[in-house]
């Protein structure tokens, strides 16, 4: 990825929405390596991991868990793609729950708009984490919206600070006031969601953004 500090080895598993393991790749060459290379992305690095799997929708969940392997450590990527465009279902949301450190080390999440433009809310959540067992929650999240040149779409802070109306009539607005949301009609494109610590936290917290 061109960054200091990566994972060496990752490993990825793909679970059901009760918890079970659906698929697990170490090495994405082990296993649908012809599968993974007919699409036309498949991982750069013999050491990283890939899964092709068709999945029942009716609003079904699944989670995808990247780890390093044997404990390893370090900044890593998870991607979902849509090989099917012309299947009668879609790719809803994509929530990912993540570490954010103090300084430049915030979390990112990038996605792709096909098609035509689409209305989206996105989300950083840190506080209402605690009610999820999540331990030291990241306490006052911020969140910026960057299009593909890095250029600053719409930045938020506290969700009701601005779109407070539009935001709860998604139905999914956070659940505490200094949580970030921004509800944004997109053009197709590539686009980067930044969550950070409004202040610089005394360590490490955890986030969890969604779109």
């Amino acid at each position: 990825m061109g960054l200091a500090g990566v994972l060496s080895n990752p490993t990825l598993e793909l679970h059901w929405p009760d918890g079970k393991i659906i698929l697990g790749n170490d090495d994405w060459k082990e296993a649908q390596q012809a599968e993974i290379e007919a699409t036309g992305i498949p991982p750069t690095q013999n050491l990283e991991s890939a899964i092709i799997a068709t999945l029942p929708a009716a609003g079904a969940g699944y989670t995808a868990v990247l780890r390093g392997k044997n404990g390893g450590t370090g900044i890593g990527l998870v991607e979902a793609y849509d090989l099917d465009t012309s299947a009668n279902s879609k790719l809803a949301n994509i929530s990912t729950r993540g570490f954010v450190e103090a300084s430049d080390n915030a979390m990112i999440g990038g996605f792709i708009l096909d098609g035509g433009t689409a209305e989206v809310l996105i989300r950083a959540l840190g506080p209402s984490l605690t009610a999820q067992g999540v331990s030291h929650p990241l306490v006052d999240p911020t969140l910026e919206l960057r299009d593909r040149d890095g250029t600053l779409v719409v930045a938020n802070d506290n969700w009701k600070d601005t779109q407070e109306m539009a935001i709860r009539a998604t139905g999914i607005p956070p659940t505490h006031d200094l949580e970030a949301a921004l509800v944004m009609t997109l053009s197709p494109g590539s686009y980067t969601a930044i969550f950070a610590a409004k202040a610089t936290p005394p360590e490490s917290a955890w986030s969890k953004s969604s779109s």
